[in-house]
């Protein structure tokens, strides 16, 4: 035996309970009481809980964008993951005209082959179908385990945009070949009129970021995603919902029976558009931006309900001097924040202050995302299961700052958030690869997670 994790209280997305986890060769081979094994390596984790490995299922790592490049690299985003209890990063390649899906999924591959730190996956972003080509190779990514792709409603200049009858088209393939598409769902006509509106008048700050994108220019876009979908009768992923009435259209389909998943982030939880009015407003602006109190509320409320299936982070985190473009023009800040460390601590934190279960946390952060996206071998503590394990001490007391977080940017939103219990350890397939504030893991060994298509 290679680890035995003994006498912690192992968190599931349905219960709890002490016992020992045994470990072998990566895999979960054993769960129970007072396990009658010998192992290499023995961990006591009494007084603490062992959890599964997060899966952050969207992050936006070395993404062009803006004039720049995001700030975490592969090696410096996967090993910020595991600092933070995420064994399992999905990245968002962006295909452009002439682009094939698999010509840029495995560029992005041969990168995390020698610098990811935890395992990896990928969805891709379809902005154009190439003359219908695109469609047909949607087939072969799905057979090499890449089984979501995501569109743009929105960065209709940026030609990153899809109109609806693509979206339609799109849809509908995904569901023919049992994959699903993910949508960024904003109103790019209403933001370019605002934004038009406020520059003429001067008003350029980072608070018309938000006034540019409030609440209903997303939900105009959520609400006809889902309609779409809904009426094609086929799957689909809302990323990164920020705004109430939106999450209320998805709720009603939800409830009217069809396949709508919905995710949050941890931002939107956290800060309302009120940040944007702060001088270092610039900081939080990204893409939609968070919305009001009202709006907050609900997630809140929707996360407590079961609405919500997955919390994830949209990292993509800026330097501040490039922050510093939009200093005197909201329209030039690199649209992004920071996340992936954080993500786990705080959904955990949020447990621990009883405003949700822990059962609840493993379910949005591991058990969803690992169950919608088809990692097989993710997503839960049982046999059979990858060894992909967080030690997390309730009572640790941790404040967030940007010493302390194991990425390459050099600010981030979550500065001095206080945090009542913290991971000491993450494991990623049995091996320990962060150990009380250090990354102690290999570079380059991550692995590529093949993902496994939804039945027709």
């Amino acid at each position: 035996m290679d680890l035995l994790i003994k006498n912690g209280t192992v968190v599931t997305a349905k219960e709890s309970f002490v016992a020992d986890v045994a470990v072998d060769a990566g895999k979960i081979v054993a769960i129970g009481k007072d396990l009658p094994m010998e192992a290499n390596q023995v961990v006591d984790a009494t007084g603490k809980l062992v959890l599964p490995g997060a899966l952050d299922v969207h992050t936006h790592l070395a993404m062009p964008f803006g004039g720049t490049v995001s700030a975490d690299s592969y090696l410096s985003g996967t090993r910020a993951a595991a600092c933070g209890g995420v064994t399992t990063v999905f990245d968002y390649p962006v295909q452009h005209k002439g682009e094939t899906i698999l010509g840029l999924v495995n560029s992005k591959k041969a990168i995390l082959e020698k610098e990811a730190c935890v395992d990896y996956a990928f969805h891709c972003c379809i902005t154009d179908l190439n003359e219908g080509t695109i469609l047909e190779e949607m087939e072969k990514a799905v057979e090499e385990g890449i089984t979501s792709f995501k569109c743009f409603l929105v960065y209709k200049k940026e030609n990153m945009m899809v109109d609806d009858g693509t979206l339609a088209r799109l849809l509908l393939r995904a569901k023919e070949l049992g994959a699903m598409i993910n949508v960024h769902a904003e109103n790019p006509d209403l933001i370019d009129l605002n934004i038009e509106k406020f520059l003429a008048e001067g008003k350029t700050s980072a608070w018309y970021h938000y006034l540019s994108r409030p609440e209903f220019v997303e939900a105009e876009a959520d609400k006809r995603a889902v309609h779409w979908a809904t009426h094609l009768d086929a799957p689909i992923y809302l990323v990164h919902m920020a705004d109430k009435e939106g999450l209320e259209a998805c709720i009603d389909a939800k409830k009217a029976g069809h396949e709508v998943y919905v995710e949050t982030c941890p931002q939107y939880l956290e800060f309302t558009c009120d940040v944007y009015k702060r001088e270092d407003g610039r900081n939080f602006v990204c893409s939609p931006p968070m919305k009001g109190q009202e709006s907050q509320d609900a997630l809140w409320e929707a996360l407590k309900a079961g609405f919500i299936d997955t919390i994830a982070t949209d990292h993509c985190p800026f330097q501040s001097f490039e922050k510093d473009w939009g200093k005197d023009n909201f329209t030039k800040i690199p649209n992004g924040c920071a996340g992936i460390e954080n993500m786990y601590p705080y959904m955990l934190d949020a447990a621990n202050a009883g405003k949700i279960s822990f059962e609840r946390v493993v379910e949005l952060c591991s058990t969803n995302p690992a169950r919608i996206f088809g990692c097989t071998e993710k997503g839960s503590l049982a046999i059979g299961k990858d060894a992909d394990i967080v030690i997390y001490d309730k009572d640790k007391d941790f404040t967030i700052h940007v010493e302390n977080m194991h990425s390459d940017y050099d600010h981030t939103i979550w500065e001095g958030k206080q945090l009542h219990g913290y991971p000491v350890q993450t494991y990623l397939r049995g091996n320990l690869v962060y150990d009380n504030g250090e990354f102690v893991g290999e570079v380059g060994a991550g692995k590529y997670v093949k993902r496994v298509r939804k039945a027709n």
